[in-house]
């Protein structure tokens, strides 16, 4: 049975590159127990691109904050202590022959809507970027 509620979980994590996998595996549980097992490959791989940017750009501690609106949108977010905004996405097709830079592009491709928002969290400044899935 589908679910009709809203749910909200924020995972604070160190600024720290084996983060980026405690939260892809915390977010793998958040979803199954959710019944949401066919959003988990998509989610997993959103997630891990914003996370990973989080704590790549930045010297503080991140958060990734993962939640399902009544009406069935699944809204991911990662916090980072840099408030300017993103750097603009690089298309796919021309980030096929980059090293870096491909993440927000896979975001874009792979997301409904995505943006970016500044936000204060721990006493810091900073910024969410995210990004949106609905429920099939």
């Amino acid at each position: 049975m589908p679910e009709t509620w809203d749910w909200d979980y924020t995972l604070c994590i160190p600024n720290d590159p084996r983060a980026v996998t405690v939260c892809r595996h915390t977010l793998r549980m958040i979803l199954t127990m959710h019944g949401l097992t066919g959003l988990v490959d998509t989610a997993e791989l959103l997630a891990t691109e914003l996370i990973s940017n989080a704590v790549r750009h930045t010297k503080g501690p991140a958060a990734l904050r993962v939640r399902r609106s009544r009406e069935g949108v699944v809204w991911i977010g990662a916090w980072d202590t840099d408030p300017a905004p993103p750097e603009p996405p690089v298309p796919l097709e021309q980030a096929v022959e980059r090293e870096e830079g491909r993440g927000l592009g896979l975001v874009v491709a792979c997301a409904e809507y995505w943006g970016w928002q500044p936000s204060a969290r721990f006493g810091d400044r900073g910024k969410y970027v995210w990004c949106e899935l609905g429920v099939a």
